[in-house]
């Protein structure tokens, strides 16, 4: 089943909120082998300017893969998870994701088309803080292997 194409331009009610803790990030820090004190000490995060320990930039995967969840699982998208490849991810960061933060995302089809008889899939997630402040954008492309 090819993927439905219908669905880019759709936008997904806002997933969350997330909250975010220390022993998150520092898990995450751990399974990248991101070695900043200012991952797991508080002091350390604090002496760079964050109220708590900061995460990774890519940390914020974790929640874009939560809110993008909505359009995998759907039956009617046509993507077939057990054929899907990672193709690119991107982010932008209007501010660090740090330890005590609520967050809420909102899922972007920005398209989703056939090419070469693959599916091509791209999201955009905006996380937002408990102020409607923007967090950190993510931007992802997946490939749905055709069957061919």
């Amino acid at each position: 089943m090819p993927v439905n194409a219908a669905f880019a331009g759709r936008e997904y009610p806002p997933a969350g909120p997330f909250q975010v803790t220390r022993a998150e990030i520092v898990a995450f820090a751990d399974a990248i082998g991101a070695t900043s004190p200012a991952h797991r000490e508080p002091a350390a995060a604090q002496v760079l300017g964050h109220a708590d320990v900061v995460a990774p930039p890519t940390f914020a995967v974790r929640l874009a893969q939560r809110c993008e969840a909505a359009l995998i699982e759907d039956p009617d998208a046509g993507i077939d998870f057990s054929r899907v490849v990672h193709g690119q991810e991107g982010f932008v960061h209007h501010r660090p994701i740090v330890a005590g933060d609520t967050l809420t995302g909102i899922l972007h089809v920005d398209t989703m088309r056939e090419a070469g008889g693959h599916g091509m899939v791209s999201t955009r997630v905006e996380l937002t803080d408990a102020h409607n402040q923007p967090v950190t954008t993510v931007t992802s492309t997946i490939v749905v292997r055709g069957e061919g």
